[in-house]
């Protein structure tokens, strides 16, 4: 199949895919007599695979090291489970992070008319003051 059939299957820009082999997240992809890219299920599998580890947020130059382990003809289990727990910190940091974010908003909307009505009345003052003490310099 043709790079645009492959994009369809993976949902993977051709753009993207071109890129990914270029940098060696993928193999080299066997080409026809006329020069274009043939895919097979293996390339496509390997495609899917990149997008997975990619939407679960491993960088490119983490990625193109895991990838080159698991090609490597030597056991490279432990370094390839360390990538993917670094990956999983990093993951869990993210998610603490928003899941803070979501509270302070949480917590903002639940008091919002006990405290951000307040806080946003004396910002207001406080600007209309600012205002009035320009006016008087000039």
């Amino acid at each position: 199949m043709n790079i645009k059939e492959a994009s369809e299957i993976t949902k993977v820009s051709a753009d993207t895919i071109r890129y990914y082999e270029k940098i060696g997240l993928i193999p080299a992809i066997n080409r026809t007599e006329s020069g274009i890219r043939d895919f097979d299920e293996r390339i496509i599998g390997r495609v899917n695979f990149v997008k997975q580890m990619r939407s679960a947020g491993m960088s490119i130059q983490n990625l193109q090291q895991y990838m080159q382990l698991a090609d490597s003809n030597e056991d490279h289990i432990q370094e390839q489970k360390e990538l993917l727990q670094d990956q999983l910190l990093v993951m869990e940091e993210k998610r603490d992070d928003l899941q803070a974010a979501i509270n302070h908003l949480t917590w903002k909307l639940d008091h919002y008319e006990d405290h951000m009505a307040k806080a946003e009345a004396e910002l207001s003052r406080l600007e209309k003051q600012n205002k009035k003490s320009k006016r008087s310099f000039r």
